[in-house]
């Protein structure tokens, strides 16, 4: 199984980027899909999750109204756009799979990591 990000950059406070997470040798539709994130000194924490059909979704409350989860289950791709970015945003950004027996979305026990992809915002 391979997640393989792409998307991270820097930018200044106020801007946008979008995370990609292409997902191969796995059957992707049948696994739950999140973003999490790590900055120095801090713990690992899912930022946003989404469902195996994408109907449901989930965010930390530091980035809601702010970054919008999504996935193409047809390219096997999860996609994270971040608006109005902080500095606090600043981190390294991890896609995840986990399998799902239902149409749930998880913010934990993650299956699969991807390797990271650093967003820079800064102020």
């Amino acid at each position: 199984v391979q997640l393989q990000a792409s998307g991270g950059g820097s930018v200044q406070a106020g801007g946008s980027l979008r995370l990609s997470c292409a997902a191969s040798g796995l059957l992707f539709s049948t696994f739950a899909m999140g973003w999490f994130r790590q900055s120095p000194g801090k713990e690992r924490e899912c930022v946003a999750a989404i469902s195996r059909s994408g109907g449901r979704t989930y965010y930390a409350d530091s980035v809601k109204g702010r970054f919008t989860i999504s996935r193409d289950n047809a390219k096997n791709t999860v996609y994270l756009q971040m608006n109005s970015l902080k500095p606090e945003d600043t981190a390294v950004y991890y896609c995840a799979a986990r399998r799902a027996i239902n149409d749930n979305v998880y913010s934990s026990s993650v299956d699969y990591w991807g390797k990271g992809t650093l967003v820079t915002v800064s102020s």
